[in-house]
């Protein structure tokens, strides 16, 4: 990544910097722990509009902007063709909202620019009064600074993003190695993720739980409905290990467990269309430890997609349709993230080389409990408050520095 960021000429990672108000020293070496979250702020401030982007990300931008006005025009076009299909007609509509803000910001930005040179000739013109050239010069000035706003966040607007990220999310929490113990872990992390859900204001919606013998999560799977959910939990996917001493241990001998943890984005019916001849559809008796888990009828379903082999089982709940439903959405996102994870394997190989791969095979994070400590080996932060962390408090510890890594792979994306 640092390779392609001094390919831009070095100033792409500064500008990145700024937008994000993070100091550069401290961006170039982040600490070894950070004891308190600290996500940086959005906001631009005064400072930061007064530093121009590199000239070489501006001539980009200019050339995409160029590209987007024209698609913008082509769009338009189409949408008010009489003849247009529904189909083309929808797509067309579809596509020209998605580029509205940016089409805003473009005009906006021309605008200003406009204004600028307007009034540079009032400033430089000798025939105009003195006070009539001191209010240009200030005018010029305060439109100078909105300019250097303006491309900011034309720029933040052009950079790649994952159409995916304002999308509600499916949870899915497995036990791995680690027996008994990897399922008393999964449930900790199942409840993590609750509890980091209602600190968001986000919907928390168990789909199925399937206990093991001592009460732990075997798996556990559940949505998480809110602005913006899927683009903060997506990096969460991966294994999560876990080094403490099980409650089943007798000698105090620390063991070490893992979990799998997947985040799937919600797909809609339109994303993801599903015929009757491509499912198999069996129900069964749901089972469970005992008691009242145990249905007397056959409530439990299991949908197999026939073409892709991806098969969902759900019997949390007592009726078999709402049990079906369930199963649907979930077999939706589990294909839509297939389909998802083939256009990433055709992108370039810089697209490719980027966090977010979804590879679930990577150990991504450890919980070390004797030491009270949380590291993520991705973005080589650790944090020292375990027990924070499990109650979905500090998070975005880790979660802040991935999306900061992301957004600097989208620079290096964008320069490419």
């Amino acid at each position: 990544m640092q390779h392609h960021l001094r390919r831009c000429g070095g100033g792409a990672l500064a500008a990145l910097r700024r937008l994000r108000h993070i100091p550069s020293a401290a961006a170039a070496s982040p600490p070894a722990a950070w004891r308190c979250p600290c996500p940086p702020p959005r906001l631009y401030s005064t400072a930061e509009m007064s530093q121009q982007l590199p000239a070489n990300l501006v001539a980009i931008m200019e050339q995409r902007m160029k590209l987007i006005e024209q698609r913008s025009a082509y769009l338009q076009e189409q949408i008010n063709q009489p003849a247009a299909l529904p189909e083309e007609y929808s797509r067309a509509n579809k596509e020209f909202r998605k580029l509205e803000n940016t089409m805003e910001l473009i005009k906006g930005l021309r605008s200003k620019r406009e204004e600028i040179e307007g009034l540079k000739s009032l400033v430089t013109n000798a025939r105009e009064e003195n006070d009539m050239r001191e209010m240009a010069a200030e005018e010029l000035l305060e439109a100078v600074e909105e300019e250097k706003r303006l491309q900011h966040e034309l720029f933040r607007a052009l950079l790649p993003k994952d159409e995916a990220d304002e999308r509600d999310c499916i949870l899915e929490v497995r036990a791995g190695t680690g027996g008994e113990e990897a399922s008393l872990f999964a449930m900790d992390i199942f409840r993590m993720y609750e509890k980091y859900a209602q600190k968001n204001g986000w919907k928390f919606d168990v789909i199925d739980i399937m206990e093991s013998a001592v009460k732990g999560y075997k798996e556990a799977s559940g949505t998480i409905s809110g602005p913006g959910a899927f683009g903060k939990l997506k990096f969460e996917s991966g294994i999560h290990r876990v080094q403490r001493v099980p409650v089943t241990e007798k000698s105090g001998r620390v063991h070490t467990s893992a979990v799998s943890v997947a985040v799937l984005p919600q797909a809609d019916e339109v994303d993801v269309q599903l015929r009757n001849e491509d499912l198999r559809i069996d129900t069964y008796r749901s089972g469970g430890s005992g008691g009242q888990s145990v249905n007397t009828t056959d409530s439990a379903v299991r949908i197999t997609h026939i073409p892709t082999g991806t098969v969902v089982a759900i019997q949390d709940e007592r009726s078999q349709r709402m049990n079906k439903a369930k199963a649907l959405k979930v077999l939706r996102a589990r294909l839509y993230e297939i389909e998802r994870q083939r256009l990433h394997m055709d992108r370039s190989k810089l697209r490719s080389e980027q966090i977010g791969s979804g590879d679930r095979s990577e150990r991504i994070r450890t919980y070390n409990f004797p030491q009270g400590r949380v590291t993520d080996h991705r973005v080589g932060i650790t944090h020292h408050s375990i027990a924070d962390v499990m109650e979905g408090e500090n998070l975005d510890v880790f979660i802040d520095a991935l999306l900061l890594q992301e957004e600097m792979d989208a620079i290096a994306s964008f320069a490419a």
